[in-house]
């Protein structure tokens, strides 16, 4: 599970607890996460995995962070922190990019595709996923993740949650996501994928109906 390992190397960063919703993984996610001094709780679909957590979660600061993404430096956690509160942030999150490098992702690619608009909209439309920083009160306020939204539950959040206050983007960090949902699903449907809902986002709402499985990789 690379985000706990990635977490057990904050060289510099100790006040902190590691809330693990688990959707029936068939690795060593649980026993991993308890050795580590962490608390495990069921998770499901994305959204609901995160609201189990937030209810778990004794701290003024929520960071949710997907289980399949790398994060650097070691200081990660602490720059990020640090940032947030100087900043007075109330919902917050991080340029991405993939952990490995070909033709159809790479840094290019996704500085052009995500990191760029997310850069450029971050006033109009905030954009978040991956890693979201967010003040427990605002959590509360939106009512955690909308459990209804099929994909990109984590924009909308984001969005709503920056209605309440300011949104930011960490400098100085890397989140690096892994690219296993385009090697399975194709990377053009993906992205296509993608596209149509950050237009139905902009002109419609949040995407409530749109298909995206999330346990079939696996499968043969």
């Amino acid at each position: 599970m690379p985000v706990i390992l990635s977490l057990i190397k904050q060289s510099k960063f100790s006040d902190y607890e590691i809330i693990v919703a688990d959707a029936g993984s068939k690795d060593r996610t649980i026993e991993i996460a308890e050795s580590f001094g962490g608390r495990v709780v069921p998770g499901g679909l994305p959204a609901r995995g995160r609201n189990n957590g937030a209810k778990e979660a004794k701290g003024d600061i929520l960071f949710f962070i997907d289980a399949d993404v790398r994060f650097y430096p070691s200081d990660f956690i602490e720059k990020s922190i640090s940032y947030f509160k100087e900043n007075n942030l109330t919902v917050a999150s991080f340029h991405i990019l993939p952990h490995k490098s070909n033709i159809y992702l790479n840094p290019l690619t996704m500085n052009l595709f995500y990191n760029m608009p997310q850069q450029a909209l971050q006033g109009l439309f905030p954009l978040g996923a991956m890693g979201i920083i967010v003040k427990k009160e605002a959590y509360d306020q939106v009512g955690g993740f909308d459990e209804s939204v099929s994909l990109a539950e984590d924009v909308h959040f984001v969005q709503q949650a920056a209605k309440l206050g300011k949104f930011g983007i960490i400098p100085g960090v890397k989140v690096y996501m892994p690219l296993r949902r385009f090697e399975k699903d194709g990377y053009l449907s993906t992205g296509l994928k993608y596209l149509a809902c950050g237009v139905h986002m902009a002109l419609i709402g949040p995407a409530r109906h749109i298909k995206y499985d999330f346990d079939h990789y696996d499968k043969k």
